[in-house]
Parts: C-alpha cells; sequence; structure tokens
C-alpha cells in the first residue's frame, strides 16, 4: 500500500526532479508534488511524495532534519487536509460587534 508524505521547508528553488531524486535512494517513488502559489506560480516551500509504505518510513526516517538545497527537511507522514470552516459557530458573522 502506498503512503503519501509531507515535505516541508523546502527551497524555493527545488523541483520535483529533485525530490525524487532524493526519495529514490529508498525506494521507487510512485508520484511527486510540489504546492505552488495558484497567482505567482511560486513554490510554497512545501510537497509531497508517495512511495510504498515501507519505503516512505525509511525515507521519511533517513531525510527528516537532513539538509537539502542548504535547508533542513520536515519530513512526516501527510495527514488530510482539513476543510477550514470559516465562520464557524458565530453564524457566518466575521468579528466585529453585534449591531442590537
Amino acid at each position: 500500500m502506498s503512503k503519501k508524505l509531507f515535505v516541508g521547508n523546502l527551497s524555493f528553488q527545488t523541483t520535483e526532479s529533485d525530490l525524487t531524486d532524493a526519495f529514490s535512494q529508498y525506494g521507487p517513488v510512485e508520484a511527486v508534488t510540489i504546492i505552488t502559489d495558484r497567482d505567482t506560480g511560486r513554490s510554497k516551500g512545501f510537497g509531497f511524495v508517495t512511495m510504498t509504505e515501507e519505503d516512505a518510513d525509511k525515507a521519511a526516517a533517513g531525510l527528516n532534519g537532513k539538509e537539502f538545497s542548504g535547508r533542513a527537511l520536515t519530513v512526516n507522514e501527510a495527514k488530510p487536509m482539513v476543510k477550514r470552516d470559516f465562520g464557524g459557530d458565530r453564524g457566518g458573522n466575521r468579528g466585529g460587534r453585534g449591531r442590537y
């Protein structure tokens, strides 16, 4: 089964092929995605790598905290994205004072 890893603290110049090269020493890489700003196209400094569960565990242990492109990587298991609920229990009121 596959496991997705979160890879943080990336240099803004890091490419997906750079990550593939770094992670492939631990096993075959299934997918690599670097997250970019939708307006500027610039890297947000983090991404995701998908590998088999066993290889992902080895890669996380081997690369977490290691220097990569001059920065110490953060590598851990990706958590499912939590949808943010703006407004919440305030009934959609986004701050300010109540009128009445």
